[in-house]
């Protein structure tokens, strides 16, 4: 990795943290409409921001270096922390006294989707700073479909590419029309925010919260602007299947709706991995329903709302709560750690495994038991009717084994702080996984993050950053063999 490539890097994440200076005007805004003097605060930090970032863009501009694959393992990782810090002033200037570990910890959670929070008080908090949590979920579920979309592929460590399930017309040359993909998945992306918000106002959510909640929704954020989340709106069976499908809707790769849109292929549902999300998430939702309505007594309907809702919401990696489902008994408290895990399909919002890696690791292990029997037979790993190519079975086997080891790792450290077991435990889960709550009393559906100790928020916030940009991509960048020539 030369210096020019690294000036480049720089330069770009730069040009980025202009446009998100530029976005701080929009709670400024909100402030101003609302009659908070918090306004100021936004409008201090967007030209704070922009100054510098303006200040360090012309000290790195020049010729760009030719687009290696370092290069680009480096820029994403410029990218999110450079996006992370930056979206960290206006909580460090607000009116919420936050230190620097909680404001890195806040803005951390926005940008990388997680949703974790360490803010108390969200219901009477300046509306501004609601806007700009909603804002930072909104920008950062955009990126991620974008990563998972368009660059992580490429890098052979994530993914199944737009490019990759389209015509071969379009495989062979792929940024050809690379603009026309990129508009229509800003305006899906838009339109379904939209959309959202217009169906929470008619199921009786008012305005500024519907608008906050729509974009955290459909990006898998899990920031809401009541300090219950959910639970305010229990009672509210619309509210809550509003949630649901957004929730499953961002869960599902945005490259079948730019298919949709640009070329009305709707074959592109036969994608396999959309058939295992749907099915986990249908499943554990009945499962959880009827245990509920045989050991609780609770209407099946009610029971079945409650449960899709949740599970839903931790499938995806959203992190709302309707409920504190922690005490729905053991079999449910479980079936919520297992879906932990899960995540829905690439190139969408969430964070998580994801069902695309599940599907290769059981064709693997399948494979893996009949060689046992037939230790000649040559047997493909196959994702629907396609191969799938070595260094993508290397990368899944790579990216599970990372986070297994990652995950026991993190555990260790969040305990040396003094948590407890479980949530260590689950800390490290949900961060890695950018689901947002764990369980126990302390950040579990009811809590969250305001009482743990600043060294387990900078654990935790590294944690995010790792699962958000799938492992590999950061790990790579510690290597001696990446600075290498």
């Amino acid at each position: 990795m030369n210096r020019a490539a690294v000036r480049a890097a720089i330069h770009v994440a730069s040009i980025f943290a202009i446009y998100l200076s530029a976005a701080m005007l929009i709670p400024a805004a909100v402030d101003l409409y609302y009659g908070n003097d918090d306004w100021k605060v936004f409008g201090f930090s967007a030209m704070f921001m922009g100054g510098l970032a303006m200040s360090v863009a012309l000290a790195t501009q020049g010729n760009p270096p030719p687009a290696t694959t370092r290069f680009g393992f480096l820029l994403v990782n410029l990218l999110w922390l450079t996006m992370g810090l930056a979206g960290t002033v206006p909580f460090l200037a607000s009116s919420l006294d936050m230190s620097l570990a909680d404001a890195v910890f806040e803005s951390v959670s926005g940008i990388t989707t997680t949703g974790s929070t360490v803010i108390n008080g969200l219901d009477t908090a300046p509306p501004g700073i609601l806007m700009w949590r909603s804002l930072l979920s909104f920008m950062g579920g955009l990126g991620v479909i974008a990563l998972g979309l368009f660059l992580l592929p490429f890098l052979n460590i994530g993914g199944i590419s737009y490019f990759k399930i389209e015509s071969s017309d379009i495989e062979d040359r792929p940024f050809e029309r690379f603009q026309t993909f990129t508009v229509s998945l800003i305006s899906i992306y838009t339109a379904l925010v939209v959309a959202c918000a217009i169906c929470y106002t008619a199921a009786g959510m008012e305005g500024f919260h519907a608008i906050n909640h729509a974009m955290a929704t459909v990006a898998t954020g899990g920031f809401s602007t009541h300090d219950t989340s959910f639970l305010r709106y229990a009672d509210n069976p619309a509210v809550l299947w509003t949630g649901t499908i957004f929730m499953f809707i961002g869960g599902l790769p945005f490259s079948i709706m730019i298919l949709f849109a640009i070329r009305g292929r709707f074959e592109a549902l036969r994608d396999p991995q959309i058939k295992v999300y749907a099915g986990y998430c249908v499943a554990f939702a009945l499962a959880i329903a009827i245990y509920l309505r045989i050991k609780a007594g609770v209407p099946f309907f009610e029971a079945l709302t409650q449960s899709a809702f949740n599970f839903t919401s931790v499938i995806t990696t959203a992190g709302f709560a309707s409920q504190d489902y922690t005490a729905w008994g053991p079999l449910a408290v479980v079936c919520i750690f297992v879906a932990m895990f899960l995540g829905g399909c690439s190139g969408s919002t969430t964070g998580g495994i994801k069902a695309y890696r599940f599907l290769v690791v059981f064709e693997l292990l399948a494979n893996g038991l009949r060689r046992l029997i037939y230790p000649n037979t040559v047997l493909p790993v196959r994702y629907g009717e396609r191969t799938v190519p070595d260094d993508m079975q290397r990368a899944i086997v790579l990216f599970i084994s990372s986070f297994f080891i990652l995950w026991a790792a993190i555990t260790v450290l969040l305990g040396a702080t003094g948590l407890d077991f479980i949530t260590a435990v689950t800390g490290a889960l949900t961060s890695l996984t950018n689901v947002g709550p764990g369980l126990g009393p302390i950040i579990g559906p009811v809590g969250n993050f305001s009482s743990v100790p600043d060294a387990a928020k900078w654990i935790c916030a590294a944690a995010m950053l790792l699962g958000r940009l799938e492992i590999l991509a950061v790990l790579v960048v510690f290597t001696p063999t990446f600075w290498g020539r």
